[in-house]
């Protein structure tokens, strides 16, 4: 059964030594967040000059992800893929090769249940406490600190973290051992899949019916069809913006680790198959990986 911390925030302010990897969208938001609740963040980045911002912010840089994890209290990983959690935790330069005894790990990176489970058990094995928290609600809630995070692997480690957790969220839940936290990650994904394409074709039909759209939008969203895709996402395609609050080539990343792991459970799941085929054709067949998520309305309006 889930643990849930709910809405509530801790009375005292906990501040840590952290070590933070990646520093993408996602990871920015979080980063600022934990710098302004007043801890020492030391962080790592394929590219220095997309943490400057963070550097400019009092956080230190580390030159390789075995220097963000000597010294510090935890360590966080954000990164894109699987292939790189992997790279950053068992590579020559990476946090195993140099993490101590009792050191905190954790992987905020939306991966595979399996990688997950690979990394509770080699840290239990080494005298370190781990955890797999990916979490939900965009750039923007990385900036606002209202994200949801899901939480698998060490209970320990969970509860030495829960004040950490609260200063970038507003709901934190624990579900249970390693990879539990990915897989309702997954849960969540199929879940945005739904009310992703729902929101393309609203727009796509209202637009076909000569309908006024942002009025469609105001009305739509304070009904029974009322989302959080829909709230955040319609005023940017309203606006022609498509920058990332979420890259398309990481969700279709998402989508098939989603359905992979359905077909291990023996589970068919059709609509998510239709929306991994429609990001497929956005980002492998269009090259929009790089916009956000909402670009997929371009499969129907090129201009």
């Amino acid at each position: 059964m889930a643990e849930s911390m709910g809405f509530r925030k801790v009375k005292e302010l906990a501040r840590m030594k952290i070590g933070f990897i990646g520093t993408g969208v996602m990871g920015t938001g979080i980063i600022s967040n934990l710098l302004a609740a007043g801890n020492e963040l030391t962080i790592y980045n394929r590219t220095k000059s997309k943490a400057q911002g963070l550097l400019d912010q009092g956080a230190k840089w580390a030159n390789t992800p075995a220097d963000a994890t000597l010294n510090n209290d935890v360590v966080f990983t954000m990164v894109g893929y699987p292939k790189d959690v992997e790279e950053v935790y068992f590579g020559d330069q990476g946090i195993f090769s140099v993490a101590s005894k009792n050191q905190l790990v954790v992987d905020m990176t939306t991966s595979t249940p399996s990688l997950a489970l690979k990394i509770g058990q080699f840290a239990e094995k080494n005298g370190l406490l781990a955890l797999d928290a990916p979490v939900s609600g965009g750039d923007v809630g990385a900036k606002n600190a209202t994200l949801t995070v899901m939480i698998g692997g060490n209970k320990t480690a969970f509860d030495k973290l829960v004040p950490i957790f609260n200063q970038i969220g507003q709901r934190v839940n624990y579900f249970g051992s390693y990879g539990a936290g990915q897989h309702t990650k997954m849960a969540n994904q199929i879940m945005i899949a739904g009310t992703m394409t729902g929101l393309t074709e609203m727009l796509v039909y209202a637009k076909k019916a000569k309908l006024d759209l942002p009025t469609v939008l105001e009305t739509l969203n304070s009904g029974g069809a009322a989302n959080w895709s829909m709230a955040n996402y319609v005023p940017r395609i309203l606006k022609e913006d498509y920058t990332p609050g979420f890259f398309t080539k990481h969700f279709l990343k998402d989508l098939r680790i989603a359905l992979d792991e359905a077909d291990k459970m023996g589970l068919d799941l059709p609509a998510t198959k239709q929306a991994k085929q429609l990001y497929e054709k956005l980002v492998d067949e269009r090259g929009l990986g790089d916009d956000g998520t909402q670009a997929l309305v371009k499969l129907w309006w090129d201009n």
